[in-house]
């Protein structure tokens, strides 16, 4: 990679870094404002399942409008819409003004699909994964910061972190405007095409043969994950107590702000050296081994140590996974079709964030934390054998 790639590639890292605190701050909090607000946990898993529907419809038309306009005028966009979703939650006062703000950050929920497109411009494939686990370094610092300044800022009210937020993504939209600069995309993806071309071209790319299989993978690992992240805050003010109390959003920030820390060294120290020693199959294939194994371990987890341990297995597993499949992902897609891929990808994403949530809030809102947790080792156990499937299929462009 030269140096001007280097550097563009700094850019955006930094962009989608700031970008991922302000979502991150929201992780801990948005239950609990929500609860506030006289939602039930069924009702805080319908919260996140709009925010899917509405990623599902937008997702790969936004990776395709990058494809034709250039990544930097589409990541503008959903910036500007994860700011005024910010802003409007903010400002609510009532649960249907919540859900409002959700179903404006969904529509225009293309930030990662356009970030992941433009780092595939501006890196060569065998790069690709190594890069993508940097996305992944950005989740991590985010979960770092983001949860702990949540829970600083939420003894100020549940506005205040959301107000964070919403600053935070006004200064993505600076960085944006002011130090990306757009990458050329090839002509042949600048095509207009009508309606029933584009869902035929949709269609085409999710049955194409390779990529068939790296979606599959991806939408197992989708759901796997949505399980777990759209429940994760209920399912520990349910089933975990500290100091004689159920956990609250300041807890619940904290122990997402270790579970950062852990995916940070993933990604800068581990990530790159597994690349080299294993690839992306056999990284694959261990990352769902790892969220099978680790889920167990929560569920019957008698000590609080012990279910310590879970989520530490649980957080590397899929801290190695979503680079890993998005790096296939990338190798095996053509250079004028990246955006669209990663939009698809995104549907993926929106199918499984539709449907987790609301699986997650009535699983929870019955107290069935054991059998919450079973289900969510049950999909990767799944995705494992899939996994191992469709592994002789998958090639890599890089070797």
């Amino acid at each position: 990679m030269n140096l001007k790639n280097n550097a563009a590639l700094l850019t955006v890292l930094l962009i989608v870094f700031v970008d991922i605190l302000g979502f991150t701050i929201m992780i801990p909090l948005l239950p609990f404002y929500a609860e506030s607000l006289g939602a039930s946990a069924f009702t805080v898993g319908m919260l996140s399942s709009v925010y899917g529907l509405c990623s599902l419809i937008s997702g790969p038309i936004l990776g395709e409008l990058s494809d034709r306009y250039g990544r930097r005028k589409i990541l503008l966009l959903s910036q500007v819409g994860t700011c005024i979703g910010f802003i409007i939650m903010a400002m609510s006062k009532i649960l249907w003004v919540v859900f409002l703000s959700r179903i404006i950050d969904g529509i225009t929920a293309g930030n990662m699909t356009v970030a992941q497109a433009y780092i595939s411009d501006v890196t060569a494939p065998k790069d690709r994964t190594r890069a993508m686990g940097m996305i992944g370094a950005s989740f991590g610092l985010g979960f770092i910061l983001g949860p702990a300044i949540s829970g600083l800022l939420v003894q100020f009210g549940h506005a205040a972190p959301i107000w964070a937020s919403a600053f935070l993504s006004f200064l993505s939209i600076v960085g944006t405007i002011f130090f990306l600069k757009d990458v050329l995309v090839p002509l042949e993806s600048k095509n207009k095409k009508g309606v029933k071309e584009k869902l035929k071209s949709y269609l085409g790319l999710l049955n194409t043969p390779v990529l068939k299989e790296c979606f599959s993978v991806f939408f197992i690992f989708s759901i796997s994950f949505s399980l777990y992240m759209s429940g994760f805050a209920l399912y520990c003010e349910r089933a975990l107590v500290w100091q004689g109390h159920p956990f609250t959003a300041k807890e619940v920030g904290i122990l997402l702000s270790y579970l950062g820390i852990i995916s940070l060294i993933i990604q800068l120290f581990i990530m790159g050296p597994l690349v080299i020693k294993l690839g992306e199959i056999k990284i694959m294939l261990l990352g769902f081994s790892s969220t099978a194994i680790a889920l167990i371990v929560m569920g019957f987890s008698p000590v609080l140590s012990i279910f310590f341990l879970g989520i530490s297995i649980n957080t590397f597993g899929n801290a190695i996974l979503r680079p890993a499949i998005a790096g296939l992902l990338s190798q095996n897609a053509s250079p004028a079709h990246q955006g669209l891929v990663f939009g698809l990808n995104q549907t993926l994403m929106s199918v499984a964030q539709i449907i987790c949530p609301l699986v997650s809030g009535y699983f929870l809102a019955n107290n069935w934390t054991l059998p919450w947790c079973l289900l969510i080792s049950g999909f990767s156990i799944i995705g494992l054998l899939v996994g191992s499937l469709a592994s002789k299929k998958i090639h890599l462009k890089s070797t």
